[in-house]
């Protein structure tokens, strides 16, 4: 059952206690309330004024479990706080670690900050969470991507065009990355888990995934430097920086340029010329 006292109280608390540098959003230079405006919560969590602000006015029918999860994200919840909301919303919270999807504040608050660069949050199957303007400038908006297919190494085996990003050179060992990273997941999580699971349905949709997943290798780590074909700007060869939450087994990427590159003045026409 839904406490709407305390829902209500809990969410305008929220609200008021957050300035809005510290969800990305510009100030401004007439603002007169502390806190964030309900229409900027209802941007961040996706959804209308309206219903936001019924929330807050303990009006409305129950919130389901996808807008609770919706607006703990906008607010920047941590975990506790997230499970909280969830309870007060008649809801059992999710599960906590590998396949939560609930980004931490602080994760947020590097990302919020990344304005102009690339970078994404991912998880441990490669399922990008966010991303800043300038990564969808750089491949395209990754949250359209639905079911398995949100992740990049099953998209790899099961959608030619996601190699079109990547410089041809690179593709064989993006491969056997893919798969090794795969396996090694698929062993840690174990039998059920939702990597074991990806890797069954790769290798009965893709046989070069069968192929290299016959191989047994391991230990194929990511290389430093990134080399992605833009379809406007050409090669961009990127430095990835990384890092990780452990409670949530979410990765933060930065791609980053050497200053006075051919690759870094590219990157300063990225935002001008858009995703690919």
């Amino acid at each position: 059952m839904v406490d709407r006292a305390e829902l209500a109280g809990f969410l305008r608390g929220r609200r008021e206690a957050l300035q809005p540098e510290d969800v990305g959003l510009p100030r401004g230079q007439r603002r007169r309330t502390s806190g964030l405006r309900r229409e900027e919560v209802a941007v961040l969590c996706h959804m209308s004024t309206d219903y936001y602000s019924r929330l807050e006015q303990e009006r409305g029918p129950q919130p389901s479990q996808q807008m609770i999860a919706s607006i703990a994200q906008g607010l920047h919840l941590s975990l506790d706080e997230r499970d909280h909301l969830f309870r007060l919303a008649g809801h059992h919270p999710p599960s906590r670690g590998a396949d939560s999807e609930h980004v931490s504040p602080g994760m947020l608050r590097i990302l919020d900050r990344l304005s102009d660069t690339p970078a994404e949050i991912v998880t441990e199957l490669g399922e990008t969470l966010r991303q800043t303007p300038m990564g969808v400038a750089l491949v395209g908006d990754l949250s359209v991507h639905r079911g398995p297919a949100r992740s990049i190494g099953f998209r790899w085996f099961t959608q030619p065009e996601t190699r079109n990003l990547y410089v041809p050179e690179e593709r064989e060992f993006l491969s056997r990355m893919f798969a090794s990273g795969l396996r090694e997941l698929a062993t840690r999580r174990g039998p059920g888990s939702r990597a074991a699971d990806f890797a069954a349905r790769l290798r009965k949709e893709s046989a070069e995934f069968e192929a290299l997943w016959q191989l047994h290798e391991v230990g194929i780590r990511p290389r430093e430097v990134k080399r992605f074909q833009h379809p406007l700007l050409g090669v961009l060869e990127l430095s990835c920086q990384t890092l990780q939450d452990p409670e949530q087994a979410h990765l933060l990427l930065v791609y980053t340029a050497v200053p006075g590159s051919e690759t870094y003045e590219k990157l300063q026409l990225l935002s001008v010329v858009g995703a690919p």
